[in-house]
């Protein structure tokens, strides 16, 4: 089936770390990483769409978590970052596996197992056709995986962000749609109101970073079959942020 024009010629998609573990909700389910991996090598081998990736650690272990039981915040985001170089490295793995190069470029150097992030390095890789994993967040505690995606969004030039979701939510509703069966979902919605109106997208360190930047947001059910290429394609899938 022929496909259609990429409508971005690169893009950055943030998969939490939740994702990883399907129905679980702990550590990593190789047939859902398979299946997302799948998504990226098809989107990529059709479009020619370049593609790099953050993913999150929620799986594994979350800072917060952590910091909420007396932990010192620091020490447990730092624990949440390393969570992260794991699922990367699950990912890069499951995308060799089906023939698609992938590198995985650390904020926090381990020189065995990922690159170090150097950005003109990322983008080279990207203009190759390799897909860039980015693990260990932004390399400092208190920022969260959402915000290193919108970082590393506009350091690489990406023409837009796009977070995918794991809770069967397919964008950005009114109120949570799994406790509020009036909640309407929002095609699509502002910066600012994202941030005014406290709806649930991104945190707001992001949100703001996004804005500051001109950088759009798609947010979409990631889990949704050929979700991923349907946006790619031009699709009305999930809630566009601009």
């Amino acid at each position: 089936m022929a496909s259609a024009p990429a409508r971005w010629s690169r893009v950055l998609l943030k998969v939490s770390g939740e994702a990883f573990a399907g129905d679980a909700g702990y550590g990593i389910d190789g047939g859902v990483v398979a299946g997302i991996a799948r998504d990226i090598v098809q989107v990529s081998a059709d479009t020619g769409v370049e593609i790099a990736v953050v993913v999150g650690g929620g799986n594994i272990w979350r800072g917060m978590t952590g910091a909420g039981a007396g932990m010192d915040r620091a020490q447990a985001d730092y624990m949440g970052m390393l969570a992260t170089v794991i699922n990367a490295l699950a990912l890069q793995d499951v995308l060799e596996q089906q023939g698609q190069p992938t590198r995985v470029m650390s904020a926090i150097q381990m020189a065995q197992v990922a690159e170090p992030y150097i950005r003109r390095r990322a983008i080279r890789h990207l203009e190759k056709g390799r897909v860039v994993i980015f693990a260990g967040g932004t390399g400092n505690p208190f920022f969260t995986t959402d915000t290193t995606a919108a970082l590393r969004a506009v350091e690489v030039e990406a023409q837009v962000l796009l977070k995918g979701t794991h809770s069967g939510t397919d964008g950005i509703y009114t109120d949570d749609p799994r406790t509020n069966p009036d909640a309407v979902k929002l095609d699509e919605v502002s910066y600012l109101d994202v941030l005014n109106q406290g709806l649930r997208a991104m945190d707001s360190t992001a949100i703001t970073l996004c804005m500051d930047n001109d950088l759009p947001i798609v947010m979409f059910d990631l889990t949704g079959d050929g979700n991923v290429r349907s946006l790619i394609e031009g699709g009305s899938v999930g809630t566009l942020v601009r």
